[in-house]
């Protein structure tokens, strides 16, 4: 993955920024001004900015001016003590992701972050030989030409969200706003908040006014990722919300229209839901004006040899290895898997077995800690497979400890943690 780009001329600021972000696990780049920020982008390119707003000589909107011209998917993330709320809804406009005002927690900047990385880039295609998703993309092509709100269902795994932005990219909106927010990622006391915004003083811990998803989205496209796990008491606004077109911020005292179109993603059957009253019908219908479900990788198996070979591309590139493809021993085991965790997870242990592989071709001993998993081993033998896929995995990094966690699915701590218990000085 490439580095964040971390721009704000104070130096104390910068400097904290760049640990938080060390400490998430992620390579960072810092910069005191814009346009050394801007050289860093162009040079090196980064997976995502965040940016001070108040700079000098190149301010925070100017700077996501040229970005934009530069880059139209690199995510931006605006932090500010001075801005406004207006300032924040123009950032959007220009093309920003998301917004913190100052003073946030550590929490906050992890939490927008990964909101904003863990999706991939806004442009990545959606890579299929199959016939019936070829189908569904026609369909979904036709229906992105609307303001129709669309239901995407399906498994965890199966590229929801990818779908989501791919309707945004089709539509007459995609030059506006693109905005996500995870409903089962926020705990249920703040998700009103980070929906509809609050007012100053509205709640304790409001120091400042905040726009919500729906007001920094104006004119563009709104994702509602697991709607389903929205509480029901919320359900109730949203639903007035999508009638009227208008919201009510938390303290506000009169509603703001918004022109937004709505995309929801749910791996939850909601039919089944409404039997069982845990998600309003009438809410329902609203949402699933047309629904999408998307298959599971099992029913698209000839898509496995293909999604395969995008990805070995990809992380061949990304980590400097020449590796020329899968023999058929490797084929067959990526044939004869269930993927329960669908795209992702074969995503995952494509890029596991990257890694793991010196021979330039990936063999099906590079798939090791994936054959344990379904079978009966003795605890030693577990500790054993762990301890060498971790020493693997740190020698294809170079000892790379936060790429190395990022590989193996696990945080920089639990790699510390799992090192101090096998005793390695690594």
């Amino acid at each position: 993955m490439q580095p964040i780009v971390v721009v704000d001329d104070d130096p104390e600021m910068r400097r904290a920024l760049e640990e938080a972000v060390k400490r998430f696990g992620f390579d960072v780049k810092a910069a005191g001004t814009a346009t050394e920020g801007m050289e860093v982008l162009r040079n090196e390119g980064c997976s995502l900015v965040i940016t001070d707003m108040k700079m000098p000589g190149m301010n925070g909107l100017e700077f996501i001016r040229n970005i934009r011209k530069h880059s139209t998917t690199v995510p931006v993330l605006v932090i500010t003590g001075f801005g406004t709320v207006e300032n924040a809804v123009e950032c959007m406009k220009l093309g920003a992701s998301d917004y913190l005002m100052k003073p946030f927690s550590f929490d906050n900047l992890k939490q927008a972050i990964t909101g904003l990385i863990d999706p991939g880039p806004a442009n990545s295609e959606i890579i299929t030989g199959d016939e019936t998703m070829k189908r569904l993309l026609r369909i979904t092509h036709e229906v992105a030409r609307t303001d129709t709100t669309v239901l995407i269902t399906g498994e965890s795994g199966t590229g929801k969200e990818l779908l989501a932005r791919y309707i945004h990219r089709q539509s007459p909106r995609k030059e506006r706003p693109f905005v996500a927010v995870n409903c089962a990622a926020i705990p249920d006391n703040l998700l009103e908040s980070e929906l509809f915004g609050h007012e100053r003083g509205a709640f304790t811990g409001a120091l400042e006014r905040k726009a919500g998803k729906f007001e920094l989205a104006d004119g563009g496209t709104l994702l509602l990722d697991e709607i389903g796990e929205m509480p029901l008491p919320l359900q109730a606004k949203l639903l007035r919300v999508l009638q009227e077109r208008e919201i009510d911020r938390i303290g506000g005292k009169k509603p703001l229209p918004v022109d937004i179109r709505v995309v929801a993603t749910t791996n939850r059957d909601l039919a089944e839901e409404v039997e069982k009253g845990r998600f309003r019908e009438d809410l329902y219908y609203r949402i699933s004006v047309f629904p999408i479900e998307l298959p599971p990788l099992r029913e698209r198996t000839g898509d496995v040899r293909i999604l395969a070979e995008f990805f070995l591309k990809k992380h061949a590139a990304r980590y400097g290895k020449e590796i020329s493809g899968f023999s058929e021993d490797a084929l067959n085991h990526l044939y004869t898997r269930s993927w329960k965790g669908n795209i992702r997870e074969l995503e995952n242990v494509v890029q596991r077995a990257v890694l793991l592989n010196s021979s330039g071709t990936i063999e099906g001993s590079d798939f090791m800690i994936e054959k344990v998993s379904g079978q009966k081993q003795d605890a030693k033998t577990i500790k054993e497979m762990e301890k060498d896929l971790i020493l693997r995995t740190l020698k294809a990094t170079n000892g790379n400890r936060t790429r190395t966690a990022e590989c193996l699915g696990i945080t920089v701590r639990t790699l510390r943690n799992k090192l101090n218990e096998y005793r390695l000085n690594v």
